[in-house]
């Protein structure tokens, strides 16, 4: 459903593993750089994509990784300042970049200019780091079954459900309305749905396409 994108991971630790295989499953390309030596023999036989030997602050590292190519890059190790460096580094060398870093705070002290989303101590998942990494107008999450997925939908302006209420649509049988993208409350009959905002579905896989078309149009 999802355009194939390419990632470039900075730790390959449990999150930057995890994170690295939900991509990959998802069909995107993915390359791990990691710094400790045992830790890449680890990884070699973990995952199956590219891994880098190296430190990803290190500009040589990073074009080794071709990150001017990449869509985005997510710095994931446990050092806080160390992933602030691993996107500043990233965006000096490719200042369109999108950014994810791990960290114990939200971002301040002027790293808000080259780090795009920020992933917390709470939600210190690969699955919540891949859904951050997939920005994408429609993308299906990390956390489907064989016959469920759960998609994430930006409403387009000429949709037929634009700028109307839950209550005041059909959707077809096998989907329901979960909340908006800030994940913060349940969806309702009253909920509104905005254009150009973003709604969280769980829809059966036989209805996707159907579910789609009436929030894209």
């Amino acid at each position: 459903m999802a355009q194939s994108k390419r990632f470039v991971i900075g730790g390959g630790g449990r999150v930057g593993l995890q994170t690295a295989e939900n991509l990959t499953e998802q069909g995107h390309e993915v390359l791990l750089i990691e710094i400790d030596e045992d830790r890449v023999e680890e990884l070699a036989d973990a995952y199956l994509g590219p891994v880098i030997h190296g430190d990803a602050t290190e500009q040589s590292i990073l074009r080794q990784a071709d990150v001017q190519r990449a869509d985005a890059i997510a710095a994931l190790t446990d050092e806080t300042e160390t992933n602030m460096e691993i996107c500043l580094t990233a965006h000096h060398l490719a200042p369109t970049i999108r950014t994810l870093a791990r960290s114990e705070s939200r971002t301040g002290g002027g790293h808000d200019e080259v780090v795009d989303a920020t992933l917390l101590p709470q939600s210190l998942g690969g699955d919540h780091a891949a859904d951050m990494l997939t920005g994408e107008e429609i993308r299906k999450l990390v956390f489907p079954t064989a016959d469920l997925d759960i998609i994430e939908v930006t409403v387009a302006e000429s949709a037929p459900v634009a700028g109307r209420r839950l209550d005041e649509i059909a959707l077809p049988a096998g989907s329901l309305l979960i909340s908006t993208s800030d994940r913060e409350s349940l969806a309702g009959p009253d909920t509104l749905l905005e254009p150009s905002e973003q709604y969280i579905l769980a829809v059966e896989s036989d209805v996707v396409d159907e579910v789609v078309n009436l929030f894209r149009g």
